[in-house]
C-alpha cells in the first residue's frame, strides 16, 4: 500500500515500487501497468519502450483488473498518485473487456496507452478476422503442451541447479558451466520459464582446475555445454556480498578461477560469453541462438 504523507508535511513524499518513501525528487513520474491478466505483457512491453528514455519512473503493476469495480478502484489509485506526484501518471493497459477499458479511459486522469487497441484492431483488419477478445489467457495455456513443457523444464532446472544431480543429463538441452556466481542459475531458470528449455548448470571449482579438465560427469555431454564467464572485479563484488572478506571473494582468487575456467573452455571447445555487462535476456538469447535456434521460432 502507498503510505500517506503526514498531515503537517510541506513536501510530497516520493514512493518506489515497493511503496517505501524515496529520496528522489518529487517530480519523478509514476507508470502504472494494468491488466485483466497478470500484467506481465504490459510491463514487459512498457519497459522496452521506457528504456528509451532517461530517469527510470516508479512502477506499479495492478493485475487482474477484470471487473468494473476493480476498474474504478484502480482509477482512484491512479488519480491519487497523480495528484500526489504533481505529474500525470502514464498508464500502460492490456484490457480486453471494453467496459473496463472505457472506465479507465473516461475516468482516469493519467495518460492511457491502450496496448491491445493499438495492435489488435489493425491486425483484425489485416488478417480479416476478429480476435478472441478473451480476458486473460492462462486457463487455456495451462492445458497446452507448451505450458506442460515449461513446467517440466523448470523442475528439471531446479533439480540440476549448481551440480546437485548428474541424473538424466542426457535429457538436458544445455548445460551451463562457469565459476560460482557467474550467472548460471538465473540464466537456467529464465531459459526454463520463458522458453521451456531444460537447462542444467554446473560450477567449475578449484579442484577441477587442479585436474585440468572438465568434471567427469560432463565429459559425455560436452557438446551440450555452454560457458559463462565474468570480469574478476565484478565477480569479487558479487562474492563479497555473499561472503565478505573471504578467500572466495578475494580478487586474486577470482582472477585465478576466471582465467582457469576460460582456459578450460577454450581447450575443450566450449562456446562461452561474459555475463558482466549482459542481461539475463541477452545471455539466454545468445544461448538459444547457438544451442537451440529452433526455440527462437514459435
Amino acid at each position: 500500500m502507498w503510505r500517506k504523507a503526514a498531515a503537517n508535511s510541506t513536501t510530497k513524499p516520493v514512493y518506489d515500487e515497493s511503496g517505501l518513501q524515496s529520496d528522489q525528487a518529487t517530480m519523478q513520474r509514476t507508470v502504472f501497468f494494468i491488466s485483466d491478466g497478470t500484467g506481465i505483457t504490459a510491463e514487459t512491453f512498457g519497459n522496452s519502450i521506457l528504456a528509451q528514455f532517461p530517469n527510470k519512473p516508479r512502477h506499479v503493476r495492478r493485475p487482474f483488473v477484470d471487473t468494473t469495480e476493480k476498474a474504478y478502484a484502480v482509477v482512484r489509485e491512479i488519480n491519487e498518485v497523480g495528484e500526489r506526484d504533481g505529474k500525470r501518471v502514464v498508464v500502460f493497459a492490456t484490457l480486453v473487456d471494453r467496459d473496463v477499458l472505457k472506465i479507465v479511459r473516461d475516468h482516469c486522469q493519467g495518460r492511457v496507452l491502450d496496448m491491445f487497441g493499438t495492435f489488435i484492431e489493425p491486425l483484425e483488419e489485416e488478417f480479416e478476422v476478429k480476435s478472441n477478445h478473451r480476458v486473460g489467457r492462462f486457463s487455456d495455456v495451462a492445458r497446452s503442451q507448451e505450458y506442460h513443457d515449461r513446467i517440466e523444464a523448470i523442475n528439471f532446472s531446479l533439480v540440476h541447479d549448481d551440480g546437485q544431480s548428474a541424473k538424466n543429463l542426457d535429457m538436458a538441452d544445455v548445460i551451463l558451466v562457469g565459476v560460482s556466481r557467474s550467472g548460471k542459475t538465473p540464466t537456467s531458470l529464465y531459459l526454463a520459464m520463458q522458453h521451456g528449455v531444460k537447462a542444467a548448470n554446473y560450477p567449475l571449482i578449484p579442484e577441477d582446475f587442479e585436474r585440468g579438465k572438465l568434471p567427469s560427469m560432463l565429459l559425455p555431454h560436452k557438446r551440450k555445454c555452454f560457458g559463462l564467464t565474468i570480469d574478476p572485479e565484478r565477480l569479487r563484488q558479487i562474492r563479497n556480498e555473499r561472503r565478505p572478506g573471504s578467500k572466495y571473494a578475494d580478487l586474486a582468487n577470482c582472477r585465478y578461477e576466471v582465467n582457469e575456467a576460460e582456459s578450460m573452455m577454450k581447450r575443450d571447445g566450449i562456446a562461452w560469453l561474459s555475463s558482466t555487462n549482459k542481461s539475463i535476456e541477452e545471455i539466454a538469447t545468445t544461448i538459444l541462438r547457438d544451442i537451440r535456434p529452433d526455440r527462437l521460432v514459435y
